[in-house]
């Protein structure tokens, strides 16, 4: 969906409906200004944090919020209860947009940015203009320091931030300040020095560099230390602060050891980014691309003087067998050479992609030639910059949710999960409906397959199945996949059933082909195939000769976790039936003149041999079938075999 600001009237007209003959020579297709304002729409939006938007017939930006749950607060406007001023609101409103983020506190801040560039009628304006604070270090200084301040200047200094839990940062910069040596005065140490250390020195806080009891260089590398901190590197600091710690406790140096615990337990609060703003004030553009077999949508973010201020959100088609590379050349293409002059003025001093095309650096030429100044066309790798790109696939897929959302019963909305499956498993599709099969056997007898399905990564029990597995090879585990897979897709041919978009098998490379011969001789060698191993939890994709590597915390990995544990878990109890309906079998057929019909009529009556075991002749001569005596028979049998 489009965000607000800098869309022309032509972006923002809906064109879903438009004949594809006629839209074969566009090359996107403009998202719109967001989802209609009623309750069925409002629905689908997502239950994540954002901003949201109102927006009139005309396009004018009415209002704009935040919320920690999108659908929720959105809602919340229609709701009967509502006050004048909302009822007044919705009542002029045309359609809600969504920007989504991922924390509260970059909806916080994203929020006022909107606010200050659009000027909504029905938000509170304030005159104050309050910023949030940054961490500035003083790195342009011979011994530098770092503090607080809401004003970011050229002046050669690092700022970091902003930051909206102004009182946790505060307390986290002081302890590590505190723990690093970072000195609070204000002296230009190469130009003055006080006549002797400060009352920090005494308590120490700080090493004295102003009386040259600390060399430059070490205070260089207790900043440097701050600045990683500060520039997101919060993992590797970490570890290095607990190997101190521990020296200092191994060395009984307890002080110096709980000073360095309380810095491990700020580190996680003063290390936290914002990318809904950046400092430095720089202007780029930074373009998102998700894609869900034939269909792609495409964001771009607009980042000016370190703000984030707006989105252009576009469904691209026709691109189903186009590598990432080629849709992002073909969505920058369109967006500032096909948009005419007014995107061209307003050109950003760099354009951050998602993947190399190899028309980028030709691009950037013709957009500096056109701007009258560099415009540069990168692929970030990390940092900040990485961090909006990011961003921007998040949008990217938000966008595309809502366009595969289509009618009110459309089914729930896919997770980034999924789509970081897609990513990771080189996926044409989101796996929104995913099966998982598993076979289980008992050294060769009672072989049963479990069958789970997955609807958007949660467990939809209406497509589980179960079955045993009929051929006579025992133990092949191989053979015994490949008839389960089979059969699953021929009932599904049979019944017109949807067919899954990812088939996923427990166990490694053998089973996995096992599956991908039943699947291509049903005729369903399109739908992708993967298998998850046990003990090593990777998974493997056809084509791939080693496996790929899911970092453990990933929410992709637990999909799959959770598809193949469900699977296990569907097969072993299956198998544990048969064997137990064969022991029962045995028993009662080791009984003179009771043959299967009896025996299952004793079942029936009775639940289980235990069953038959505690009646009396009487109640096994009610059987019909059986008689008095030869329920005391019965009896006198499998009190003997006990």
């Amino acid at each position: 969906m489009t965000a607000p600001g800098g869309a022309s009237p032509a972006d923002r007209a809906p064109r879903r409906g438009v004949d594809p003959e006629h839209e074969a020579d566009a090359t996107a297709t403009a998202a719109g200004d967001g989802v209609p304002l009623d309750a069925a729409h409002v629905r689908r939006l997502p239950a994540r944090p954002g901003v949201y938007i109102f927006r009139s017939p005309a396009g004018e930006v009415l209002y704009v919020g935040k919320a920690k749950q999108l659908k929720t607060r959105v809602r919340s406007y229609l709701s009967r209860g509502a006050g004048v001023k909302t009822r007044e609101l919705v009542r002029r409103s045309r359609s809600v947009q969504s920007f989504v983020v991922a924390s509260d506190a970059e909806a916080l801040i994203l929020e006022a940015n909107l606010i200050k560039e659009h000027q909504p009628r029905f938000n509170i304006h304030l005159r104050d203009d309050k910023k949030y604070p940054y961490v500035k270090v003083t790195v342009h200084e011979a011994f530098p320091r770092a503090y607080l301040t809401r004003r970011v200047r050229k002046d050669g200094a690092k700022y970091f931030g902003p930051f909206a839990a102004v009182g946790r940062v505060r307390a986290a910069l002081d302890l590590l300040s505190k723990s690093c040596g970072i000195r609070s005065c204000r002296y230009d140490l190469l130009a003055e020095r006080p006549s002797r250390p400060c009352l920090d020195y005494d308590i120490g806080r700080c090493h004295a560099p102003c009386a040259g009891k600390q060399s430059r260089e070490d205070y260089r590398s207790a900043v440097d230390k701050l600045v990683r901190v500060l520039g997101g590197d919060v993992a590797k600091v970490e570890a290095e602060v607990e190997a101190e710690m521990r020296k200092a406790a191994l060395e009984l140096n307890f002080e110096r050891a709980a000073q360095l615990r309380d810095v491990l337990a700020g580190l996680t609060g003063i290390g936290g980014r914002q990318r809904v703003q950046t400092s430095g004030g720089g202007d780029w553009d930074a373009i998102g691309l998700a894609r869900d077999g034939a269909r792609a949508a495409a964001v771009k973010l607009r980042v000016r003087d370190g703000a984030l201020i707006g989105q252009d959100a576009h469904f691209l088609s026709g691109g189903e067998g186009d590598p990432d590379d080629a849709l992002v050349q073909r969505f920058a293409s369109h967006a500032y050479l096909a948009s005419g002059t007014e995107t061209l003025a307003h050109l950003p001093r760099e354009v951050l992609v998602p993947a190399a095309f190899p028309d980028m650096e030709l691009l950037g030429r013709v957009l500096s030639r056109r701007a009258g100044r560099r415009v540069g066309v990168r692929v970030p790798k990390r940092g900040a910059k990485a961090e909006l790109v990011r961003l921007g696939v998040a949008n990217a897929r938000h966008a595309l949710e809502d366009a595969a959302r289509g009618g009110a019963a459309a089914p729930a909305r896919a997770g980034d999960a999924l789509y970081e499956l897609q990513d990771h498993l080189g996926l044409k599709v989101v796996p929104r409906l995913l099966a998982c099969f598993d076979v289980s056997h008992t050294q060769g007898a009672e072989t049963v397959a479990g069958v789970a399905t997955l609807k958007n990564g949660e467990p939809w029990r209406a497509g589980y199945r179960r079955m045993r597995i009929r051929h006579d090879r025992a133990g092949d585990d191989y053979l015994s996949m490949a008839e389960a897979v089979g059969r699953y897709f021929a009932r599904a041919a049979k019944t017109g059933a949807r067919l899954p978009d990812l088939v996923l098998v427990d166990g490694g490379k053998g089973q996995m082909s096992a599956a991908a011969n039943a699947m291509a001789e049903a005729g369903a060698g399109g739908v992708a195939v993967a298998a998850i191993a046990k003990k090593e939890e990777r998974a493997y994709v056809p084509g791939r000769r080693e496996p790929v590597r899911i970092p453990a915390t990933a929410p992709s990995l637990y999909v799959l976790q959770r598809a193949r544990d469900e699977a296990h878990r569907i097969a072993v109890g299956y198998n544990r039936k048969l064997r137990s309906r064969r022991t029962i079998r045995s028993q009662l057929a080791d009984v003179p003149g009771i043959g299967p019909k009896r025996q299952q009529a004793l079942l029936s009556r009775f639940g289980s041999v235990r069953g038959v075991r505690n009646a009396t002749p009487e109640e096994i001569g009610r059987v019909p079938g059986l008689s008095e005596a030869a329920g005391a028979r019965i009896l006198s049998f499998l009190n003997r075999t006990l």
